[in-house]
């Protein structure tokens, strides 16, 4: 199986204080155990490691950075998926709607992910499977 983690989901199991904390760590152990095939983007490490370093600081990111390096599938956005991102931004015309989350769903459009791990309602908006 393969399975995509948005940001949500690993803010989640970052912080202890986060109310999905304990939900996130069952499935995470779950998808462990099962040698699941773990994808993400750079757009996701990148705004995972901004709220991190802001929150906790350089090391908390080195230390993140090097528990999951060996874990995750990272998919490269090239130029042609952050423009399709952008142009779902802009059709969707929503507020709350982030260009990462949009560059996701192209992503697990593109490499045929259902599955996602986060704690995000505009994945299942989007048609994709939420693993709980």
């Amino acid at each position: 199986m393969k399975v995509f983690i948005d940001t949500s989901a690993f803010l989640a199991l970052i912080n202890a204080d986060d109310k999905n904390h304990g939900h996130a760590k069952k499935i995470w152990e779950k998808i462990l155990d099962e040698k699941t095939d773990i994808f993400v983007t750079n757009y996701v490490l990148i705004e995972t490691f901004a709220v991190l370093q802001n929150r906790a600081g350089v090391d908390a990111v080195r230390s993140f950075e090097k528990d999951l390096s060996g874990v995750l599938n990272v998919f490269w956005v090239d130029e042609e998926i952050y423009r399709e991102g952008l142009t779902r931004v802009f059709s969707a015309n929503r507020k709350n709607l982030s260009l990462v989350d949009c560059v996701s769903f192209s992503v697990m459009n593109r490499e045929g992910i259902e599955n996602v791990f986060c704690f995000d309602k505009h994945f299942r908006e989007q048609g994709f499977c939420v693993v709980e």
